[in-house]
């Protein structure tokens, strides 16, 4: 780094650079309101753009290093401190002030350690002599670290200030959003998080290859107050934008509507938020790059596997440490050793881990070890195969198994040609008892013609041997149930045997838990349908290139399928949901892999005709109809509606309690001739519980739902609201309806919020109150009187708008119903319609952190929006889909199931507990509780943590050594009803390979869930914009006029 004093004799090289003085009120940065800095000629330097990398072979003494050269190092701020507090505060603004406290708190550790950084390890080990560490070397290490401290050091200033007069200002959002939303902060940390592994690599080859350095290292770590080693204090940038945001968020959660910080908090929540996603991003893609390089250093120069992973076309999707076990014949674990498995886009890679007495170091630095590769294998010919499967999927008459690491395959495996796949022991156990059962039946049924009366020789006796032997074979089912969770099974090719029959050989490997197991399955499902013709690629990213990989996480096209059964009738798509409803029938991987379960109930009909309704189950591998039914008029709108949550319908909630008056999931379509039909959504039977016409019999437009009305939007511009009630049916259909007039065109959408429902008419929205129905204000959304606004969708605090004519998008406030954003979606999509210059938007969706747009030519654009309680302003340039429809994108609709919580149970837990838990009929497990909105935002600073609550049932009744189902009395005289034993809570760390057990505690703590998410499009036919015309494309799966279902799956957020 060049001396402050060097900077006046240096000529700026490339563009011009902008030079700020600030004078003794200066700002830090022009239009930054709050950064005062006490001290005058204070120089502060804009970033350069020939400064973005760093690498220890570039000469790095004039590489530019200064984005920020502000001679902060030495001054000494007054330290921020709160005054008194005053009389007369409410709770909010007390809570509010010790959140403020905490933020400068945090702050001022921070920049300690920032500082401590640069004193204690970079100043001495540049001013060493002799060297344990070059120059240079110190160079790329401590990359990037004064310049963050600089930052951080000018927000501290102005942070003072605010502090000093919080109690008349009470501001502190636009703060943030000063100091943290330029370009500068985002390089600096960018070229910080990008040097990191580089850095922490340099570290771990000085320590192994000088002493002199490992004990300057000891005896720093020695010396420091709180024993805290380098790389702990260098991690800490990385760590500092999520620590802001829970911060944050606890303040926004504090600031009441109308309070003039609110707005602000939100765009600083949004803009940490956006600022922390890129910084994961592009540490994700470092690591990503380090993994593959050290995995290619492990492969021979001259080998294909090393051309194949140079070649720049291999992208990282997941990689993880995992025990490989070998079993005997009889189930017994014979040996084990961790692996490292690559699952790369095309191929899977398992590799030895080679330490070399590194451990010495592993308390300072964390260890890179050394791969050498045992095999790998291109991914479609790799297979996931489940604890007592026949592996249906190959031909077993053609193929013989080895298991990996046996020295040969079984004898009687040969002959039968049949292996157990591990662990064997339980799966011949299971067979065993089902063999056993067979026998008990015969002598039952022999007993059955037996002439005389025994007392214990008789038909109930009998029967109750079989129904003893049925629940040990149930429990024998939960254990092979339970071995599953952790241990995944893969079915690789091999070399043909002499005769050029194939073997292929199983290998088993433990995953950590089975969160991992989980991803494994579901990330290897998905890398073979990204294989597919029509997902490469699927996604373009429109940069100036023309090369932007789409990222790892981007949607997947699953499939495409005809929406309607009936192909000679022309029918219109007019709306979808999803009804989701649990499969106990699946397994544990077809779970982690399938579609999310339920039902799509998909609606249309033909101008002028009837209408009809289509619905496909998601239940299987593939989704397939199961049901068809025609109606008097074309579906124009459905809404799904869950079943009531507790306390959700005011002072009718009790009656949920009554077993006649129980609520089950509907759902409500809306026709062309004004018929508003309910429907029971817990299974296929379709049974319309309700009907009714809405007022003067016009079209219903649209539908939304509150917890206290079903709101109808009508083409006369009336909205009719139908309230709730305490009977089967929610909705209250034979009374008439309450009636609004919203104005004079059609209502063309709804949207619902916590307390306000918005309705359309023209350009106009007008806001209802969602209990009282009196309009509370309304707003133009378009300046021209002709434009309709046709889609709302929320996320965060806004509301996006699409309009009846032109390609943008707008951006409104939900409580100020200020304009805040317009996005035009042509410009995205110009690239893949070269001269399309009339672009209209038909559908909208919000799902996931991102915003769907579906388009009048097909095309579906892809924008990042942030997921939390901010703006969901677009800040990224998105995607779009080189898969979509030959006309309008008619609907844009989610499908979402949660995994049942029990598949999180680890072998671990079971092991606390029972060995099977009862059995329950319906197969259905404690529904958790609703998070804490304080819960929200943690993901991003613990995206691996998960904290697992299960509820045991007592074990007294299972089987013991008598044969008999019978419960028998109990010897202390309680009773042995099923009583709840204590839960335990485990928590894995944010190591993954480190699970945690803690105290017990409440019902209500918070459980993450995972949640299965699908995209699904509809409209006329399919088209790929990405093959020519008349080229070798795979045949569509139905017409160009037909109406067309487009399912994107979505990898499973862990």
């Amino acid at each position: 780094m060049l001396p402050s004093g060097a900077w006046a004799k240096r000529k700026p090289r490339g563009r011009r650079l902008g030079w700020v003085r600030s004078d003794a009120r200066g700002t830090m940065w022009a239009g930054q309101e709050g950064l005062h800095h006490p001290h005058p000629h204070t120089v502060v330097r804009c970033p350069s753009s020939s400064s973005s990398s760093v690498s220890c072979s570039g000469d790095s003494e004039e590489e530019d290093m200064g984005l920020l050269e502000v001679s902060v190092t030495d001054i000494k701020p007054p330290a921020p401190e709160l005054g008194p507090m005053p009389d007369g505060l409410s709770p909010q603004q007390v809570v509010r002030r010790h959140i403020l406290g905490s933020i400068v708190q945090s702050e001022g550790s921070y920049v300690e350690s920032l500082k401590r950084v640069l004193q204690d390890y970079r100043n001495p080990l540049m001013e060493m002599e002799p060297k344990v560490l070059s120059a240079r070397k110190c160079q790329v290490v401590f990359f990037r670290v004064k310049e963050i401290l600089h930052c951080h050091s000018m927000f501290q200033i102005a942070l003072s200030s605010r502090v000093a007069e919080w109690d008349s200002t009470e501001k502190i959002g636009d703060l943030f959003v000063a100091s943290f939303s330029k370009s500068m902060v985002l390089d600096v940390y960018s070229d910080y998080v990008n040097n990191f592994t580089n850095a922490m690599s340099i570290i771990k080859k000085a320590c192994l290859t000088k002493p002199a350095f490992l004990e300057f290292l000891k005896r720093r770590q020695v010396c420091s107050p709180d024993r805290v080693t380098l790389y702990g204090l260098m991690v800490k940038p990385i760590q500092r934008f999520p620590q802001f945001i829970l911060l944050l968020q606890d303040m926004l959660k504090n600031t009441p509507r109308g309070h003039p910080d609110r707005l602000s908090l939100q765009l600083a929540l949004t803009e940490l938020e956006t600022l922390a996603e890129k910084l994961n991003e592009q540490k994700r893609l470092a690591d990503q790059v380090a993994e593959i390089q050290q995995l290619t250093k492990s492969v021979s120069d001259r080998s294909s596997l090393n051309k194949l992973l140079t070649s720049g076309q291999r992208q990282l999707l997941l990689c993880e440490t995992l025990t490989e076990t070998v079993y005997g014949d009889r189930g017994q674990l014979i040996k084990s050793k961790e692996r490292r498995v690559f699952l790369l886009n095309d191929m899977l890679v398992c590799a030895n881990i080679n330490f070399k007495g590194q451990l010495e170091i592993s308390s300072l630095v964390p260890l890179g070890p050394k791969y050498v590769v045992k095999w790998n294998t291109a991914l479609p010919q790799v297979q996931v195969v489940e604890v007592g499967q026949d592996g249906g999927s190959y031909d077993k008459d053609n193929v013989l198994i080895q298991h990996a690491g046996a020295k040969k395959a079984s004898a009687v495996g040969q002959a039968q040609n049949k292996v157990y796949f591990g662990p064997p022991r339980l799966f011949q156990e299971l067979q065993d008892l089902q063999k056993d059962l067979a026998v008990v039946e015969q002598i039952t049924f022999l007993i059955s013609t037996l002439h005389g009366t025994y007392q214990n020789l008789n038909m109930t006796v009998a029967q109750d041997w079989c129904l003893a032997l049925q629940r040990l074979m149930r429990v024998k089912e939960e254990e092979i149930h339970s071995a599953n969770k952790c241990r995944l099974r893969l079915l690789l090719p091999g070399k043909p045997d002499k005769s050029g029959r194939p073997i292929s050989f199983m290998v088993v490997f433990i995953t950590p838990n089975p969160l991992s197991k989980i991803s494994w399955v579901n990330r290897l499902h998905l890398a073979k349908i990204g294989l597919r013709e029509e997902n490469q690629p699927g996604w373009l990213c429109p940069d100036e290139d023309k090369k932007s990989k789409a990222p790892f996480w981007c949607p997947i096209l699953a499939c495409c399928i005809p929406a309607f059964s009936s192909r000679g009738l022309s029918l219109q798509l007019g709306a979808l949901v999803h009804s989701p409803v649990s499969c106990p029938l699946l397994g544990f991987s077809a779970v982690s892999t399938s579609l999310p379960q339920g039902y799509l109930w998909v609606g249309g009909g033909q101008e002028g005709a009837g209408g009809q309704v289509e619905i496909f189950s998601l239940n299987r591998p593939s989704p397939r109809t199961v049901k068809s039914f025609p109606l008097a008029a074309p579906v124009l709108c459905m809404e799904y509606i869950p079943e009531p949550e507790e306390g959700e319908s005011g002072d009718e909630s009790h009656v949920a309690t009554e077993p006649s008056a129980t609520v089950h999931p509907t759902i409500c379509l809306g026709l062309q001739d004004g018929s508003i039909l309910v429907y029971g959504s817990v299974d296929t039977g379709t049974q319309c519980l309700a009907t009714c016409r809405s007022p003067g019999l016009q079209p219903v437009l649209c539908l939304r739902h509150s917890p206290f009305h079903l709101f109808a939007g009508l083409q006369d511009g009336t909205l009719a609201a139908y309230p709730r009630t305490s009977g089967g049916v929610p909705w209250d259909l034979e009374s008439p309806p309450v009636c609004l007039t919203v104005g004079p065109g059609p209502i063309r959408t709804l949207l619902s919020l916590e307390d306000a429902v918005w309705a359309s008419c023209g350009p106009r929205v007008t806001v209802l109150d969602a209990t009282s129905l009196q309009t509370q204000q309304s707003f133009e959304a378009h300046q021209d009187e002709a434009v309709s606004v046709t889609h709302m969708v929320k996320a965060g605090s806004g509301v996006w708008m699409a309009f009846s004519s032109g390609s943008s998008i707008r951006l409104f406030h939900t409580e100020t119903l200020e304009h805040l954003q317009e996005i035009n979606i042509a410009t995205r999509t110009t690239f893949l319609l070269p001269g399309q210059k009339h672009l209209c938007v038909t559908s909208l969706l919000i799902c996931q952190g991102l915003l769907w747009v579906g388009t009048d030519q097909g095309v579906i654009v892809l924008l990042p929006v942030p997921r939390l309680e901010g703006i969901p302003k677009i800040t990224g340039k998105g995607m779009v889909s080189l898969n979509g429809h030959c006309g309008p994108v008619a609907f844009l609709a989610v499908a979402t199931s949660i995994l049942a919580p029990d598949i999180l149970r680890s072998d671990q837990e079971e092991a606390e507990g029972p060995r099977a838990e009862e059995d329950k009929p319906d197969g259905q497990a404690h529904e958790p509780a609703p998070a804490p909105a304080s819960h929200v935002g943690r993901e991003l600073t613990r995206k691996k943590g998960i904290l697992l609550q299960y509820r045991l049932r007592s074990t007294a009744h299972l089987p013991g050594p008598l044969l008999s189902v019978r419960e028998s009395a109990p010897t202390d005289g309680s009773a042995l009803e099923h009583s709840e034993e204590d839960g335990s809570i485990y928590e894995m760390a944010d190591d993954p390979d480190v699970w945690v057990r803690s105290r017990p505690c409440t019902r209500d703590a918070h459980r993450k869930e995972i949640c299965s998410v699908a995209i699904i499009s509809g409209g006329q036919g399919y088209r790929n914009f990405g093959s020519a015309p008349g080229g070798s494309g795979r045949p569509a799966p139905c017409g160009e006029t037909d109406s067309a279902l487009l399912i994107w799956q979505v990898p499973l957020t862990l």
